[in-house]
């Protein structure tokens, strides 16, 4: 029976100093009034990153081979952009009515 990918405990604890960080720098953002839609913007970026450093080491995804797995991972970051960019429609058109 084989284990599998097994990572060493040096890169958890990276992660997680690089997760804990992020939140740092996301309190320090909270409380600087950024120009404009840039609150938001500075916000979802310093969130895409903790996230993304969860799906790839945590979850495993980084190490994966399987084709299956990678093209489930691609569909589902496009859906949730498709999403999005038809809220994001919805949004803009209102504001015109």
């Amino acid at each position: 029976m084989s284990i599998g990918h097994v990572s060493p405990i040096r890169t958890y604890i990276l992660i997680w100093a690089a997760l804990m960080l992020g939140t740092i720098i996301t309190v320090a953002a909270s409380m600087v009034d950024f120009p404009g839609p840039l609150n938001a913007v500075v916000a979802l970026a310093i969130a895409t990153v903790k996230a993304t450093l969860v799906v790839l080491f945590f979850m495993h995804v980084k190490y994966i081979s399987y084709k299956v797995n990678i093209i489930v991972i691609v569909s589902a970051v496009f859906w949730l952009f498709l999403l999005l960019g038809m809220v994001s429609i919805d949004y803009v058109g209102r504001a015109f009515s």
